[in-house]
């Protein structure tokens, strides 16, 4: 396994580092890269197992933030997308001598969905809304069969809702597919992470500015996630784009790196 990830460094201005989602490459970033690279020096990398660091492999969320660590700007802003907001929010919890601003897009810190519950104390557990645990189980059946295919539904899951939906997605397998394919063991440990992470409690001890960006039509990250870290955290930005639904840096590609710009700058 190779040991250095692959980057792509463009622009010139303050440090921004993207990070992208399960399955996904560097690649997706182009079309919102071409804007943000007018006001940002951007570092977007391919995840470990994933585009041109395909050779190389991340375990657990830990493995693949120190990977990022070993190789990303001394102190930067911080975006990730999906489960690349969990490894950019990571980051911002365990070494926030790293991280001037926080973004994440289209991503929660539990990507699972949770039945309410009564532990054994009689205080009820409010039901968290988030990806049926089924549907990640029959991806990680279905990765087994057939990955290219798997990594495609995935896809469409992510644009569904949207009205540009079939542009979405056609966009996304063109940036996906321009690079190598993932490697199967490195997605099967991508899927764990959305099956097993919880960093709710945890998001409390990032100190940076953080500004959390939803699709009101995502139905990976449902509206109802925006609205419960909305209360948690207080002291954070929220902004919802209305016509997106998981990748809203496609969809209102404008409105988005206004957005971003306008936190970052």
């Amino acid at each position: 396994m190779s040991t250095s990830l692959y980057w792509q460094t463009l622009g010139s201005g303050p440090d921004l580092v993207m990070i992208h989602g399960w399955g996904m490459n560097g690649a997706v970033w182009q079309q919102a890269a071409e804007q943000l690279s007018q006001h940002f020096t951007l570092h977007i990398v391919d995840l470990p197992g994933y585009g041109h660091s395909a050779e190389s492999h991340g375990e657990d969320l830990a493995d693949i933030a120190n990977q990022v660590l070993a190789q990303a700007p001394e102190k930067a802003t911080w975006l990730g997308w999906s489960l690349g907001g969990l490894v950019a929010s990571y980051v911002a919890i365990h070494h926030p001598n790293r991280v001037n601003k926080l973004i994440t897009v289209a991503s929660s810190p539990k990507f699972a969905a949770e039945k309410a519950s009564i532990n054994e104390s009689g205080i009820s557990k409010a039901a968290w809304r988030g990806i049926q645990p089924q549907v990640l189980t029959a991806f990680t059946d279905q990765l087994i069969d057939d990955f290219k295919l798997t990594v495609e539904r995935f896809m469409a899951l992510q644009a569904m809702g949207s009205p540009s939906a079939r542009q979405d997605v056609k966009q996304l397998k063109q940036a996906v597919f321009s690079r190598p394919e993932p490697n199967p063991r490195s997605l099967l440990a991508g899927l764990k992470i959305l099956a097993e992470v919880d960093l709710r409690d945890a998001l409390e001890q990032i100190q940076s500015p953080m500004l959390r960006l939803y699709g009101r039509l995502d139905g990976l990250v449902p509206l109802k996630v925006s609205k419960e870290l909305n209360l948690q955290l207080p002291h954070t930005e929220c902004f919802v784009f209305s016509e997106s639904s998981h990748a809203p840096f496609m969809t209102e590609h404008q409105e988005f790196c206004a957005q971003v710009s306008r936190f970052a700058l």
